[in-house]
């Protein structure tokens, strides 16, 4: 590698898929089956598995059901099909999942003032299902806790489930189940959903593409972002789109005010399986800018780049989280730079689900991972801010040549990506890497001109 520095670099097209993997319908009942055997090893009678419409990736993954204005509740016993507890309206929908489930109508998980005239009380709901006086119950929500006991459940749920199992048994949180950053069900991900993984993330960075080519002073910020051509795949997050003052806040939704030349901007899309975010300024070149921060490349985006370019060089099967954590904190350390979050993280069908990158972090990476890369300055100054958000997997050589032998369309624009990053980028990528994005680390600071990247090749 080189210094950093902006170049007109031309950004192939990719491509995109001609239609979206679907996961085979034997892919839940072994999902379930990996499950319960975790289970069994800690010790649970049953599992109790809670999802909103946020917070639906865990049902969603195990079952192919995820409830839609409602919450639902799945409850898994050692063996047989498991049971869902659904409200009014999700109940036909969950009679379709591709996992066989014993549906029960819950209607406390119905909208509110809908008919509750249909249901069986919780308490005996659960007593069917096998919680009793001395039972050791898993709750996997959405999130884990330093203390088991915390759990991101209903409290009408958890409180019965504490109420049943009494003092001689155990309610406590085992969403680690699922998603612990080592070795969650949800964090080694099967070919399958990998393929999916890749599909989802043509789609959001194909859109970020697409703002970034259109952009234009005096669209209205609810214009540009009819640009990523959001297709109606479920979101993972709200769509961002935001200029000007705004924009600092980073997390807001597009509004009707027009984007003006000089603006600060930034654009992120999330699907299903990938997110790709971008932001910069609404300028041709530094000259565009104030003249105290003409140094914009060299002060923020030229050590952000290199920073991340050996992020991306060191990322392979085998390697520490706390290495990728190092390298960022040489290169970005410096309280300007104002990087607080990890500095990377493994996606599923939600946007973050957890992150095996920290200071000290021994967590190997292992092969069917797959990450974002998600490395965000927030400056609090002038300078704004920079940002490369894109999908990345880790594959060892016999993933990678299944991949290749079942998805070779999909395995084509993964070795495009990475002849396209060494070359023109100059980030070089171990071959375990398999870049997922159609902008697989393009970053041009100055939006109106998106032909000028940044690079370290020589």
């Amino acid at each position: 590698m080189t210094h950093p520095r902006l170049a007109t670099i031309e950004l192939p097209d990719f491509g995109l898929p001609d239609e979206c993997p679907e996961l085979p319908v034997e892919i839940y009942p072994a999902r379930l089956e990996r499950l319960r055997e975790r289970a069994e090893r800690r010790g649970y009678d049953r599992l109790v598995v809670y999802a909103d419409r946020e917070h639906s990736a865990s049902m969603s993954f195990l079952t192919g059901f995820d409830p839609r204005f409602e919450e639902a509740i799945l409850i898994v016993g050692p063996v047989g099909d498991p049971a869902i507890l659904v409200g009014n309206e999700c109940y036909g929908m969950a009679g379709a999942a591709p996992l066989p489930m014993r549906r029960e109508r819950y209607q406390d998980l119905s909208l509110p003032s809908q008919p509750r005239d249909r249901s069986r009380k919780l308490a005996e709901i659960l007593g069917d299902e096998g919680v009793e006086a001395g039972s050791r119950i898993g709750v996997v929500g959405w999130k884990t806790y330093p203390d088991r006991s915390s759990m991101d459940a209903p409290a009408y749920l958890v409180d019965e489930l504490r109420r049943i199992s009494g003092t001689s048994g155990l309610v406590e949180n085992a969403t680690d189940l699922l998603i612990a950053a080592a070795d969650g069900l949800r964090i080694l991900n099967e070919i399958e959903q990998l393929a999916y993984l890749e599909w989802a993330s043509c789609q959001t960075s194909n859109g970020i593409r697409q703002v970034l080519l259109g952009l234009r002073p005096g669209m209205r910020e609810r214009e540009a972002v009819r640009l990523l051509e959001w297709d109606g795949t479920p979101l993972s997050c709200h769509t961002m789109l935001t200029a000007g003052p705004r924009a600092t806040l980073g997390l807001l939704s597009p509004g009707d005010r027009r984007i003006e030349h000089g603006d600060r901007f930034t654009v992120a899309f999330g699907i299903w399986g990938a997110l790709t975010c971008r932001a910069g300024f609404v300028v041709e070149s530094a000259a565009d800018l104030p003249a105290d921060r003409r140094d914009y490349v060299e002060r923020l985006v030229g050590p952000y780049f290199a920073a991340v370019a050996e992020w991306y060089a060191a990322l392979h099967v085998g390697q520490l989280g706390g290495a990728l954590q190092e390298i960022i904190e040489r290169h970005l350390g410096d309280p300007f730079f104002g990087i607080f979050l990890n500095p990377g993280h493994q996606i599923h069908l939600d946007e973050w689900v957890n992150s095996p990158i920290s200071r000290g972090s021994t967590i190997e990476l292992r092969s069917g991972m797959a990450f974002q890369v998600d490395i965000i300055p927030a400056t609090g100054t002038d300078y704004f801010t920079t940002n490369i958000e894109d999908g990345v997997a880790l594959a060892d050589q016999a993933l990678r040549d299944d991949f290749a032998a079942r998805y070779p369309a999909a395995w084509a624009r993964i070795l495009a990506r990475r002849r396209f990053m060494a070359g023109a980028l100059g980030i070089e990528l171990h071959p375990d890497v398999l870049p997922f994005s159609n902008i697989p680390a393009y970053l041009p600071p100055f939006l109106l001109r998106p032909d000028r990247a940044m690079t370290v090749a020589s």
